[in-house]
Order: C-alpha cells, then sequence, then structure tokens
C-alpha cells in the first residue's frame, strides 16, 4: 500500500501544518486507503493568507507581464516532467481513469503555457479623440487580491483556468480548493514555487466550506471566482453583491445532446456515451439527458445501451478501466437514491440501476452506467435535477423543434450537443438552443482554453472563463486622456 501524503498549507513562500481538525483523503475505489492527510486551515490562516496576498499584490502588479509569463511557463513546463506520478495520484484520489488523470495534468500545463505567453497579446487599445492634440488610451490593471473555490471533479484543470489568469493579468491569489481533493492542489501550489513564484503572490488554505465564506466575506477581497454546486454559487454570489466584491461563478448544468434522425449513428453513439460515461459523469458540462427522433430512437437506444454494458469500469488506476467510481460515499448514496427515485416515477431502465455485488468493486464507491427512458408528458424529477455520475435520462421527439424544445427545457444552460449532417439543422440549432457551448457532432464536454467557457441561465453568473474573456473578469479598465499640453499648444502657434 502507497504511504499516505502529508497535507500542508501554503502563505507567504511557507509550508506548514494547520491546527483544525484531521482532512483525509481516500481512494473511492478502496475508501479504507488512504492518499493524503492532515490538519485543516481555519479562520486565522485565511486571515493571514489574505495578508500574504495584500503585501505583494502591488509588487506583482508592477512585475513585467513577460516576467510573469515566464514564471507561468516555467510552471507548464514543471506539470508537464510530472504528469505521469501526479496523474496517478489524481485517479487515486479523485476517481477519474488513469490516462483522464494524466490527460487533465497535461491541460493544466496547456492552459499555464496559454496564459504564460499572454505578454505577447494586446494589452489595452488606443482610441481616436475628437480634441485636436489628444489621444484616448484604455489600460488594463488587476483587480487585486482575487479568491479562488475550486470542486472535487477537475482538482488540477480548472484551478489552472482560475489561478493562470489570475497571475498572468498581475492578481495575487488565496486557494480554497475542495477539501475531498487536497493532494492535488498542494502538487499545483509547488510546481508554482518551483516555477519560482515570489512568496505571497499564490496562498493555499484547505479546509471546509466555512474556509470559503471566510474568503468571501474578508474585507481585503477584490474578487472571487468559484466553481462548483448552484446552491453554495448563489450564496457565495449573494455574499459578494453585498460587499460588491465581482464574481465570477460557473454552477449548475443539465447538458442534453439531441440525435436527429439523419445523425451518423455510430458517431453519435460513441460521442454521447463519452459525455455521459467519461469522469463517471463527475463534470459540469456532462450529457445527462439525451433527447432522440423517434425515427432512428429503437436503433439508436439499442446501440447505446450496449456500448454502456460494455465499459470496463473499476480501479482508475488499472490502465485498462474505462471509468472508475464516483468521488465518495455521500456522492454514491444521492446517485443512488436519484436513480431509485426516477424508476419510482416511472422511468424505465434500459441498463444499469444496480449496485455492483462482486468483491472488487462492492466496497468501492461504483455506479454502474445507467440509462433511464422517460415516456410521454413524464416530470421525473431526473430530468431537471443534476444527479452528477454517470446517469443518462432520453426522451424521444416527433420532430426537430420538439427535440429543441425539450433541450431547451431546463433552468441551466452551460452545455449541449447536437447530431445532424444538415447543415441547415445545425444552424438552426445555433439560433435555437440556449446554451454557452454547443458542440455540433462531438460530446456535450470539452473547453479549449483559447476560447470562453461559461453558461447561460442559471448555469454561469458574471464574465465568462479561458481564453481573453477571463481579461474581462481579472482586470478593470482605465481609459486614459491624454493631451500633449504646452507642447501642443506650442505647435499649434508654430503653424
Amino acid at each position: 500500500m502507497t504511504t499516505a501524503v502529508e497535507l500542508q498549507h501554503y502563505i507567504s513562500g511557507t509550508w506548514f501544518q494547520g491546527d483544525g481538525g484531521i482532512i483525509t483523503s481516500v481512494n473511492p475505489a478502496r475508501p479504507a486507503e488512504t492518499v493524503a492527510q492532515g490538519l485543516q486551515a481555519g479562520p486565522a490562516d485565511v486571515d493571514r493568507a489574505m495578508a500574504s496576498a495584500v503585501a505583494a499584490k502591488h509588487g506583482w502588479a508592477r512585475t513585467p507581464a513577460h516576467e510573469r509569463g515566464a514564471v507561468l511557463l516555467r510552471t507548464a513546463a514543471i506539470l508537464e516532467a510530472n504528469s505521469r506520478a501526479w496523474g496517478l495520484e489524481l485517479a487515486r484520489e479523485e476517481g477519474k481513469t488513469l490516462a483522464e488523470g494524466q490527460g487533465e495534468v497535461l491541460r493544466a500545463a496547456q492552459i499555464f503555457r496559454y496564459y504564460g505567453n499572454d505578454g505577447d497579446r494586446e494589452a489595452g487599445a488606443v482610441y481616436s479623440s475628437p480634441r485636436r492634440g489628444e489621444k484616448i488610451f484604455v489600460t488594463r490593471k488587476p483587480l487585486g487580491v482575487v479568491g479562488v473555490v475550486t470542486p472535487f471533479n477537475f482538482p488540477i484543470a480548472i484551478p489552472a483556468w482560475k489561478i493562470a489568469p489570475a497571475l498572468t493579468y498581475g492578481n495575487t491569489v488565496v486557494w480554497k480548493p475542495a477539501s475531498t481533493v487536497p493532494l492535488l492542489a498542494m502538487r499545483l501550489a509547488q510546481a508554482l514555487e518551483q516555477a519560482g513564484l515570489p512568496a505571497g503572490v499564490l496562498n493555499l488554505v484547505i479546509g471546509p466550506g466555512a474556509i470559503g465564506t471566510a474568503l468571501v466575506e474578508h474585507p481585503a477581497l477584490d474578487g472571487l471566482s468559484f466553481t462548483g454546486s448552484t446552491g453554495v454559487g448563489r450564496t457565495l454570489a449573494a455574499a459578494a453583491a453585498a460587499r460588491g466584491v465581482p464574481i465570477q461563478a460557473e454552477m449548475g448544468g443539465k447538458n442534453a445532446a439531441i440525435v436527429l434522425a439523419d445523425a451518423d449513428l455510430e458517431l453519435a453513439a460513441e460521442q454521447v456515451m463519452l459525455g455521459a460515461f467519461r469522469s463517471t459523469g463527475q463534470k459540469c458540462t456532462a450529457t445527462s439527458r439525451l433527447i432522440v427522433a423517434d425515427a432512428v430512437a429503437d436503433e439508436f437506444l439499442a446501440g447505446l445501451a450496449a456500448r454502456a454494458r460494455a465499459l470496463l469500469v473499476g480501479d482508475p488506476a488499472d490502465p485498462s478501466t474505462q471509468m472508475g467510481p464516483v468521488v465518495s460515499a455521500d456522492a454514491q448514496s444521492s446517485i443512488q437514491r436519484g436513480i431509485a427515485t426516477a424508476l419510482d416515477q416511472g422511468a424505465g431502465l434500459l441498463t444499469g440501476g444496480l449496485p455492483y455485488e462482486d468483491a472488487a468493486r462492492a466496497d468501492g464507491h461504483f455506479i454502474a452506467p445507467t440509462i433511464l427512458e422517460l415516456t410521454g408528458a413524464s416530470h421525473a424529477d431526473v430530468w431537471r435535477d443534476e444527479l452528477f455520475g454517470p446517469v443518462l435520462s432520453v426522451r424521444r421527439a416527433a420532430s426537430t423543434q420538439e427535440a429543441f424544445d425539450l433541450a431547451n427545457d431546463s433552468d441551466f444552460g452551460l452545455s449541449a450537443a447536437l447530431f445532424t449532417q444538415d447543415v441547415t439543422l445545425a444552424l438552426e440549432g445555433m439560433e435555437e438552443l440556449d446554451v454557452g457551448i454547443l458542440h455540433v457532432n462531438s460530446e456535450s464536454a470539452g473547453a479549449d482554453p483559447h476560447v470562453p467557457f461559461g453558461g447561460a441561465k442559471k448555469s454561469g453568473y458574471g464574465p465568462k472563463e479561458q481564453g481573453q474573456s477571463a481579461k474581462e473578469f481579472y482586470t478593470h479598465t482605465t481609459t486614459v486622456y491624454l493631451r500633449g499640453g504646452q507642447v501642443a499648444s506650442h505647435r499649434g502657434a508654430s503653424a
């Protein structure tokens, strides 16, 4: 058995043990196995972290953009060099497959490399003035001290896409990761330290949800970036708004895939399966609803269910595993209750739904890939509630418009997937589907670091993440009216 890693916090360039209650990270495939353990941070540590970030913010903001970027580029190289080891730790701690864990560490490196090169991009704008002898400049300045609160499901990639732009635009950061996945947070902080990030620019405090509350209520906070549940996001947004603190929040999703009658059914089945069951369905962009055209529904659903049954579900550290466990016993219980409720409300079970009984999986937090079909005007909770697991609910549609209407039948609007070979229908879907991200002929999950990421409706709040959109949150503009003064007057007199 691998020895558990000792968890530590990072403030002012120093690693230290907490003085709160014990925090333990376990392997969800084998819950008796401890991956990492330490003591929680407390409110006093939040105060120290904020004071450290305040002390460092002026110097970091005045550091040239290319120097800041060099730290991020070195961080990317460190992440790449450790992708195999840290990817295995991610698989053991969070439950992703080994390939996904290593891929996530490499995605974090890609994000740091993208923002590390930001010094080569435009840094402001020049506008013409209606007055002689004057130019109008729009410059950008960092917010200051930014709080970052991140979820369990992408324990290094989501922190990367918040922390990298925060740092490249000159902010300092106080970061609270999900307490279920603290080891990968510590690894990212170690990479930034090794890359030469000055003391105080990044501060890591690991602890319960109360740490996030203390962070958003701290008087020194200049902005907050959050990814997590809708309930927690709304609470933090309300607290931030009451103090006039800007917030960027990415919250829930109940993403639909639409398979129209003319779709490439083999491609659609593969992509819907990946969208629903990759990462054990534990991602905000996962496919959790499916709408299939009546004309192809029987054929398509039979093939999709066969693919789901064939998935190799097991220990995520085994390279042959295709789907691992969910993150915790609480998550497992909640998802199983959601499935049972759907069946009680009249859903038909196409595959999955039952607990594993074999010795290799019975003790772990495993959920079988589950597909539920809803019939008629069913109002089953599973169509609207985010279970955040490998559960796909299905409806049939008699027309393209009905399919679009069913996809929009949600409070959320993060992502959707549309499968069709008709460009006219694809263009119609672009107009009809009210989401922040639309994939045509690919799974609903997935986001590249150079383009905006975020949802419509109740899935998002504030500016979008990633790409140059991140600049809209992590900086504010200063419009400068610059006149030549006496020089302009002198030139006018000489003429």
